[in-house]
Parts: structure tokens; C-alpha cells; sequence
């Protein structure tokens, strides 16, 4: 059983929920995740500022942090932690909206509790092209090329 809470804790962005579920599912699917519960949350600036600086002690704001809570083969239990505001101001130099961009951040979190790394210019390589192919599935191709 795949269960994918949405928790949307800002107001200055409507948050498809369903698209985000979707792309988090396809994601899950494609590793054979076959038992899962996922948190995705859609916070602020300040409130991924907090989170980054008390669990990776970087004092800033950042796009998405992921954090895996527990991993087997086919069960995985993970948060991923996106911020509207980053997804808002970032979004225009990709040619697409604000909504794009946070599926982009859930895309690549997602990636990571699946075990997709971006340490090396490699992974970071084959970690776009998951990304792109994930977009596409949405029919979005970012204009510009994917920032890390």
C-alpha cells in the first residue's frame, strides 16, 4: 500500500495536490516501491530555512530537502520538503510557472529517497535526465537548463 500525504503550509501559491501525488507515485512505480508513505509538504522560505539549518546546518533558504525515515527493497517511509516562495522567484527563468518548478522540487526529492544521488558530475547527469524524463511525462521541458 502507497500512501502520499500533501500538506500545504503557505498561502501565496495554489498547490495542485493531485499533480504532486501523481509525480511522487510514477517515482515510487518506476523504483518498485510497492509499500510506501511519503509526506510532501509545501512550506515557506523561512520554514525550509529552519529545517535546513537544523538538520543539515546550512542557514539558508534552499528548494527542496528529502529525507528518508526508513528503507527496504520495496517499502520506503520519506518526507520531501518544497518552498513555494523559492519555486515562485525561480520559476520565470525556466520559462514556466511557479507550479512547474514545485513539481520539479518533488520530482527531484523524490529521486533522492529512491536512492538517486547528485554527489558527482555523473549522477548529477543521470539525476537531470530523470528529471527531464519526469517532466515530460507532464509535458513540460524546462526552457533553460535545470539548475542545482
Amino acid at each position: 500500500m502507497i500512501t502520499i500525504e500533501v500538506t500545504n503550509e503557505q498561502a501565496e501559491l495554489q498547490v495542485d495536490e493531485g499533480r504532486l501525488r501523481c509525480a511522487a507515485r510514477m517515482i515510487l512505480d518506476d523504483a518498485s516501491i510497492h509499500e510506501a508513505r511519503i509526506s510532501l509538504a509545501v512550506v515557506d522560505d523561512p520554514t525550509i530555512q529552519r529545517l535546513n539549518r537544523e538538520y543539515l546546518k546550512h542557514d539558508e533558504a534552499t528548494d527542496v530537502l528529502s529525507f528518508v525515515l526508513e528503507r527496504q527493497e520495496r517499502r520506503l517511509e520519506g518526507e520531501v520538503v518544497v518552498s513555494a516562495d523559492t519555486a515562485r522567484q525561480a520559476a520565470s527563468s525556466f520559462g514556466w510557472s511557479a507550479d512547474d518548478e514545485l513539481l520539479l522540487y518533488v520530482i527531484h526529492g523524490m529521486l533522492h529517497l529512491t536512492g538517486c544521488d547528485d554527489d558527482t558530475p555523473e549522477r548529477l547527469a543521470a539525476m537531470r535526465a530523470r528529471e527531464r524524463t519526469y517532466l515530460a511525462r507532464f509535458g513540460l521541458e524546462p526552457h533553460e537548463e535545470i539548475d542545482d
